[in-house]
C-alpha cells in the first residue's frame, strides 16, 4: 500500500513536465515563427524602402530641372542641391549610396536632369560632366605649390590682385567661418604659430568657373572643397589612422615637396614613420626651406639653425602644419606608408632618390652626389645670365 501511494504522485509530476515541457516547445516555436515573420517583413519593408530612395521621384510625370553644380562640390554638397531641386528624395541616402558605391569625378557645371531619372542615372549624368556652357575662367594650381604662390596664380589668372588674395587667405574672421563649413578644418589651423592657417588646404587641380571674374572666397572655397572631397574618399583610412587630419596633411605636403615619382611617395612616406616611431627628427630640408619663407636651392648648415616650429632638424614630430598644397597621391601615401625597414633618403639631382637603413650609409650617398646640386644650381644661374 505505501509503494503504490508513492508511485502515483510521480507519475501525476512527470506527466505535469512533460506538459510544460510541450507548452514551452510551444511558446519557442511560435516564437522562432513570429521573429521570422517580424525579418521578413523588415527585408521586405526595408527593400521597398531604398527603392522607393533610389528611384525616379516622378517618372508618369517627368519634369527636366536645370542644376549648377559648383566646382568642388562634395557629395554631401550635391546631394543636398539634388534634394532642394527636387531630384532625390533625400541628400544623406545620396551621399551614403555614393560612398557604398565608392563613386567619384564628379563634374561641376550646368545640367539638365529629369525626375523620371534614378539616382543612378543621375550620378553617371554627374560623371560624365555634359555641361550646358563653356568655363569663362580656367586656371591650374600646380601640387606642392606654397599658398603665397597660389595668390600669384589667382592673381595671374583673375582681376584680383595677389595683395587682394592674401587679405581674404588671412581673414581671422572669415577662416573661423570655414571651419563651422568644412569638417576637415579643425582649432589646429588657428595656432599662432602656423605662418598660413590655409596652408596645406587649397588643393591643387585645374579649375573651371563658369564665372569670367569670381570672387575670392569662391575661388578659395571650391579649392578648399577639392581637397574636402580627397578627405571625404579617405575617410575609413583616416580614422584608423594615429595622426589627425592636420597631421596627414602636413606629411602629405612634406612628401609632395620631397617626392617627384609617385613611387617615391609612398617609399619616402615609409621613412617618416619609422623616423617618427623612433622619435627622430624628421630632419626635411624642405621644413628649412619654409621655416625661412624663401626656396633655397640648396640647404647650408647655417640654414638648418633657424628657430622655427617649421625646423624638423630642430624639432621632433610633425611639424606644426603643412608646408605646401599637397595633391591625391601625396595625402594617400601620407595614409599608406610602405612598410621598408629604411631611416634615410637622398634625393639627386636627377629626380633619383636613394634609401638607406644607417646614417653612414646615407652620409656617403650624400657626399657622392652633393656635387650634383652644386653643378646644377652653378647652370641655372648661368642660363638665367644668358637670358
Amino acid at each position: 500500500m505505501m509503494s503504490n501511494s508513492n508511485e502515483k504522485p510521480r507519475n501525476e509530476l512527470y506527466e505535469e513536465r512533460v506538459s510544460q515541457a510541450r507548452v514551452v516547445r510551444k511558446i519557442v516555436f511560435f516564437s522562432l515563427i513570429g521573429l521570422f515573420v517580424i525579418g521578413i517583413i523588415s527585408v521586405i519593408s526595408a527593400y521597398f524602402y531604398l527603392t522607393n530612395m533610389l528611384g525616379p521621384i516622378d517618372s508618369d510625370n517627368p519634369e527636366e530641372i536645370q542644376v549648377t553644380i559648383p566646382i568642388g562640390s562634395t557629395a554631401n554638397h550635391i546631394g543636398t542641391i539634388l534634394e532642394d531641386e527636387g531630384l532625390v528624395r533625400n541628400g544623406t541616402m545620396f551621399r551614403y549610396y555614393v560612398r557604398y558605391k565608392n563613386e567619384s569625378g564628379f563634374q561641376a557645371g550646368d545640367y539638365a536632369l529629369s525626375t523620371a531619372m534614378t539616382m543612378d542615372e543621375i550620378i553617371a549624368e554627374l560623371k560624365e560632366g555634359k555641361v550646358m556652357q563653356e568655363p569663362e575662367l580656367v586656371f591650374t594650381v600646380p601640387e606642392g605649390r606654397w599658398l603665397e604662390d597660389v595668390a600669384k596664380i589667382i592673381d595671374n589668372a583673375t582681376d584680383h590682385s595677389e595683395e587682394e588674395v592674401m587679405e581674404v587667405l588671412t581673414n581671422e574672421e572669415y577662416i573661423e567661418s570655414l571651419i563651422d563649413q568644412y569638417s576637415m578644418l579643425t582649432e589646429d589651423i588657428l595656432n599662432d604659430e602656423i605662418r598660413y592657417a590655409l596652408e596645406g588646404y587649397l588643393f591643387p587641380a585645374r579649375y573651371d568657373f563658369m564665372d569670367e571674374n569670381p570672387s575670392i572666397e569662391t575661388i578659395v572655397e571650391a579649392m578648399l572643397n577639392g581637397t574636402q572631397n580627397v578627405v571625404n574618399e579617405f575617410s575609413t583610412d583616416l580614422e584608423e589612422s594615429q595622426y589627425s587630419i592636420h597631421e596627414i596633411l602636413t606629411l602629405a605636403s612634406i612628401i609632395e615637396r620631397e617626392a617627384q615619382k609617385s613611387e617615391d611617395r609612398y617609399l619616402i612616406s615609409g621613412v617618416l614613420y619609422n623616423r617618427l616611431d623612433r622619435d627622430m627628427m624628421l630632419q626635411v630640408d624642405p621644413t628649412v626651406s619654409y621655416a625661412h619663407g624663401e626656396h633655397l636651392y640648396m640647404t647650408s648648415y647655417a640654414a638648418l639653425e633657424i628657430d622655427s616650429p617649421y625646423n624638423t632638424y630642430q624639432n621632433t614630430g610633425i611639424p606644426i602644419g603643412p608646408i605646401a598644397n599637397p595633391g591625391k597621391d601625396s595625402i594617400r601615401a601620407a595614409l599608406n606608408p610602405d612598410e621598408v625597414d629604411y631611416l634615410f633618403f637622398y634625393a639627386r639631382f636627377n629626380g633619383e632618390v636613394i634609401y638607406t637603413e644607417t646614417y653612414a650609409e646615407h652620409d656617403a650617398a650624400r657626399l657622392r652626389y652633393r656635387d650634383e646640386w652644386v653643378e646644377g644650381q652653378s647652370q641655372e644661374a648661368e642660363e638665367e645670365q644668358t637670358d
